[in-house]
Order: C-alpha cells, then sequence, then structure tokens
C-alpha cells in the first residue's frame, strides 16, 4: 500500500493465504486472553465484553479506497492487534468483501467468545476462518493464556464445537506449543484428543519464532513440532517458519512495513523473508525508520528485532 492507513495493513505474502491485506479492528493490546507467547507483548486491555472499538464506517471507507488504488490480493483477513470479534459489527468486513470483490476472507480468532450465537451468525461469513486450541483443560488454558474475567477452557471449547456444525467454509486450528509448559508427548496426545473433537480441516502447529510477551517462553524445537504433528493426524502440519519459497519479491513502502510491525514486530530476516527480498535492502529500510524515530530495535536472544513505538 502507497497510502497510509489506520486499519489495514498489508498485503503481505503468506504461504497459506498468498497475498493478505489485515483488517485490524480493536485497540493494540485488547483481548479476551494474555497469552504468553503473544508476539505483540502483554494485553493492556484484558476484557470480555465486546464493543464498537473502532468506527465501522472509517474501516469500511479505507477499504473502498483500497479497493480503487489497488484492490490486489488473494485474501482479506481480520487480524492484527487484538480479538477481532470482540468488535459488535465485525461481520460488516465479511459482507463488504462478497459485496465488492471477488476475493476471499478470512476470519483470524482466539475463540473465545465463539460460545456467543451473535458472534457464530457474523463469523460463518468469512469464507475461511482460524481458531486457537492450545490446552487440554482448564489449568493448563488459564497456564498459558491467562484469559479474562469470563473467559474459560469449557466456553471456549463449547464455542469451537458448535461453530462446527454451523460453519461450511474452511476451518482451521492452530495449536501453539510452548516447550516444557504444553510440549511434552503426553499433554500434546490430550490436546490432540480435544482438536479433533471440533473436526477441523486442518491444524496447524505453531511456536515462538518471534518475540513472545513472556520472556521464558521457549521455542519447540522444529524436529519435535514434526514429530508431534503426527499425533494429530494426517490434516496437521508444521507452519513455525519464515520461509516463503514461491513468491515473488514485493516492494514495500514504509507505511506497509510500519503497518506490519506494529502487529507482527520481527527481524530484519523474518521481515527479508516475509517480502522475499534481499536482507540488505530490508535492513537499510528499518534502520531508516529506527533513525526517524518511528522503529525501535531490541536485541532478543542475540537477535535484532523491530518494533513500532
Amino acid at each position: 500500500m502507497t497510502n497510509a492507513y489506520q486499519y489495514l495493513f498489508g498485503p503481505v505474502p503468506s504461504r497459506r493465504l498468498g497475498r493478505s491485506l489485515g483488517v485490524d479492528l480493536i485497540p493494540f493490546k485488547t483481548c479476551t486472553m494474555d497469552c504468553t507467547y503473544c508476539q505483540l507483548g502483554e494485553t493492556t486491555c484484558s476484557v470480555s465484553a465486546r464493543g464498537d472499538y473502532v468506527p465501522m464506517q472509517d474501516v469500511l471507507a479505507e477499504l473502498q479506497r483500497w479497493n480503487k488504488v489497488d484492490g490486489s490480493a488473494d485474501h482479506i483477513t481480520l487480524a492484527g492487534s487484538g480479538e477481532p470479534t470482540l468488535h459488535n459489527h465485525f461481520g460488516d468486513v465479511f459482507r463488504w468483501v462478497k459485496e465488492n470483490t471477488d476475493i476471499a476472507s478470512v476470519l483470524l480468532t482466539n475463540g473465545t467468545l465463539l460460545h456467543d450465537p451473535n458472534v457464530r451468525a457474523d463469523a460463518v461469513l468469512a469464507d475461511k476462518v482460524k481458531v486457537t486450541l492450545s490446552a487440554w483443560d482448564e489449568a493448563s488454558f488459564q497456564r498459558l493464556h491467562r484469559p479474562a474475567q469470563g473467559v474459560n477452557f469449557e466456553l471456549l471449547l463449547q464455542g469451537e464445537r458448535a461453530f462446527r456444525h454451523e460453519y461450511m467454509g474452511e476451518l482451521s486450528v492452530e495449536v501453539f506449543i510452548v516447550d516444557g509448559v504444553n510440549s511434552q508427548v503426553s499433554n500434546v496426545q490430550k490436546i490432540a484428543e480435544v482438536v479433533n473433537s471440533v473436526s477441523p480441516d486442518r491444524i496447524d502447529i505453531n511456536t515462538a519464532i518471534r518475540p513472545p510477551a513472556d520472556s521464558s517462553v521457549r521455542a519447540a524445537p522444529e524436529e519435535h513440532l514434526q514429530a508431534i504433528a503426527e499425533l494429530f493426524g494426517p490434516n496437521a502440519s508444521v507452519t513455525a517458519s519464515f520461509k516463503k519459497e514461491g513468491f515473488q519479491s514485493l516492494e514495500v513502502s514504509e507505511e506497509a512495513l510500519l503497518g506490519l510491525i506494529k502487529r507482527h514486530p520481527a527481524s530484519c530476516v523474518q521481515l527479508a523473508a516475509e517480502y522475499n527480498l534481499p536482507e540488505p535492502k530490508m535492513y537499510r529500510t528499518l534502520k531508516q525508520l529506527v533513525a526517524a524515530g518511528q522503529l525501535h530495535e531490541e536485541q532478543r536472544d542475540g537477535e535484532a528485532y523491530f518494533f513500532c513505538r
């Protein structure tokens, strides 16, 4: 995107979604959970009450403008700074996409509000939905996700199962593995049983490849992820990778890069891979943004990561 947007970011290349335009409806770190592994840091506004967090008419106006000046993407995805289903009218984005484009829509949600029939009624409008399910009981749910008051594991599971019965589109489940917390085979077997009770079309195994909210969180080794993926069945695969093989290089404006980093802090290596660009070229752009006071650079485990100020 060559123009600055407040609610849109990208498009960025994705192995699953191609060029994906992000739509962000929630103020930064407003969420129903405070996941220990979240790449955006700790949740500063932990809530379970839905509301009109940003003006939907402004979001749709940005989409309209983007559609006129660019309009090129494989998917339009609700994701970003917090839990998108907290917005009372998140379904309006999917309605707009269907009425104004031929682009597929995607909802990335932690699933905590799917027990609400109103949330499910809007979520089914998306062409693809990804939910989270990384625990096997209330204790593991609390340890991993530190949910807001009123959010619990049983409601999460009830909601995701109810949604599966109502939703005819592509449903995937992300299982986030934290080394030493839910990575033991005995626990993964319990998670697999719970996940398969939701009957997803696809299961994505992920781990902490970006700096997590809790500095004690460690990524599970790739070989371990590959081994435990087999416990989930043939529709499971490891997605914890920044390799973007097969993608053309994308030119990226400073505005688009800032929009992405605001929601996905990353290293130069990761960002270069996101856009399939040479690392020196990406590094020069990042250092220019640091010098301009728009980004700050922080060392994590011996590697420089970039964050929005």
